[in-house]
């Protein structure tokens, strides 16, 4: 019976290796991604620490964020060359920390009275 996850469709000649293994990266390879990626990757992923994820998670959710923005590495050869960024990921941070700011009391942000008269109010 056949696994129904092979990739390869022909069965390969014996002492052959199958013709897709030869072209595959290694798992984890980043040499077709720019130091931009990188830098950026490793940003995320001291974000995500800082906040108390532990680290190969941290690291690992930080690469899956750089595929999303960029579709893989940019360099020539790399799945992301040549194609546009996806913004969605910075829209959805920015709209999770504008929720998380609205939720704050007034009195945790400064002690402003909700509906007092600030100098906005003035003009």
């Amino acid at each position: 019976m056949r696994d129904r996850y092979s990739i390869c469709t022909h069965q390969p000649s014996v002492g052959q290796a199958p013709p897709y293994k030869e072209k595959d990266m290694p798992r984890g390879d980043k040499s077709k991604y720019t130091d931009k990626q990188k830098r950026q990757a490793e940003h995320i992923e001291e974000g995500m620490e800082k906040r108390g994820m532990p680290e190969k998670e941290a690291a690992r959710r930080a690469w899956m964020t750089v595929n999303k923005i960029h579709k893989g590495g940019e360099k020539p050869g790399g799945g992301g060359y040549g194609k546009a960024e996806d913004k969605s990921v910075y829209r959805k941070g920015g709209q999770k920390g504008g929720r998380a700011r609205a939720r704050k009391s007034q009195s945790a942000m400064g002690g402003a009275r909700k509906g007092a008269r600030g100098r906005s109010s003035e003009r």
